[in-house]
């Protein structure tokens, strides 16, 4: 039987697959753009277009999961899922089509795995370490303090200050104001859920990570093919966030896709995306942050290789 786990993520705005072997070496990453979300925010069900595009995608990594003969796996869904009325039907499905357990995350729980994978590989540090999540549908913060997770997931992401505040094209006045007060409001909620996020601002290592961080990074660097050596732990100044916020807040979604490092897929909701995390190092009060392409799926499959 063969050692190799599986984690797939079905994310608000992406569904992705991670399959390591026995020792913990990535055997295959993949990521697809399934917007899975679409709607939730205003209707609070999950559509059946979305659904059966992110069913598409997990009978493919389950033939993927096949050809590493992986019988050890688990998938998670996250914001989407977890706002749906309708989410044990997706679950159910999802269960049949992989053939092994899917469950809804909590926002604590999807903050303890991508804390786990985001830290896994970095240097141990003096200066509080906090990691910013920025998915489609929600924004996890977390940090440990002394041997304790502290997290707050925020009901902000890409896509849904995007549906709810901002628009896809074009940013007017009148959604950046609106996009502003919604993540001010969510950070207020989350500073005074955990004040420990309060007390370490100033000092702060900040990590960065899922899609929106992965795109800017790839964008900073003018990616126009994905290298994972170079968009893990890239250094990021708050000022290349605020330039390509700006930059792409003037633009359509189709002029977007003309920049190096624009993933397909992204460039409707990606600005939205830079306006979350631009007002999370403000916050913090940090200038920099680094992006980390180790993340939830890195934590699930290091729980599924725990004896």
């Amino acid at each position: 039987m063969s050692d190799a786990v599986a984690a797939i993520d079905c994310g608000s705005n992406s569904t992705r697959l991670l399959i390591v072997d026995g020792e913990g070496r990535a055997l295959q990453r993949d990521m697809r753009i399934t917007r899975l979300s679409q709607g939730v925010d205003a209707s609070g069900t999950l559509t059946s277009e979305a659904m059966e595009r992110t069913f598409a995608v997990l009978a493919q990594y389950r033939e993927d999961c096949d050809g590493f003969d992986v019988t050890n796996g688990l998938l998670v869904a996250t914001s989407a899922v977890r706002d749906a009325t309708n989410r044990s039907t997706f679950l159910s499905r999802a269960n049949e089509v992989v053939g092994f357990e899917a469950k809804v995350l909590t926002g604590d729980e999807e903050a303890a795995f991508s804390y786990a994978g985001a830290t896994s590989d970095l240097d141990v540090s003096t200066t509080p370490t906090v990691i910013v999540d920025v998915g489609g549908g929600s924004t996890e913060l977390a940090l440990e303090v002394h041997g304790a997770l502290k997290s707050y997931s925020m009901q902000l992401g890409c896509v849904r200050v995007s549906e709810r505040a901002l628009g896809r094209g074009v940013v007017t006045p009148e959604g950046d104001r609106a996009a502003r007060a919604m993540i001010e409001a969510e950070l207020d909620r989350a500073f005074t859920a955990v004040p420990d996020f309060v007390h370490v601002a100033g000092n702060v290592r900040l990590i960065g990570l899922a899609g929106t961080v992965a795109t800017l990074a790839q964008l900073d660097a003018g990616l126009t093919v994905y290298d994972r050596d170079v968009v893990h732990h890239r250094l990021l100044t708050r000022e290349v966030v605020q330039d390509w916020r700006d930059r792409l807040a003037k633009e359509t979604p189709e002029e977007r896709l003309a920049h190096p490092g624009m993933v397909v897929g992204r460039e409707d909701v990606l600005t939205a995306g830079l306006y979350v995390l631009d007002a999370v190092m403000e916050r913090l009060g940090v200038g920099e942050l680094l992006s980390s392409e180790s993340d939830i799926l890195d934590g699930i499959v290091s729980s599924l290789r725990e004896p």
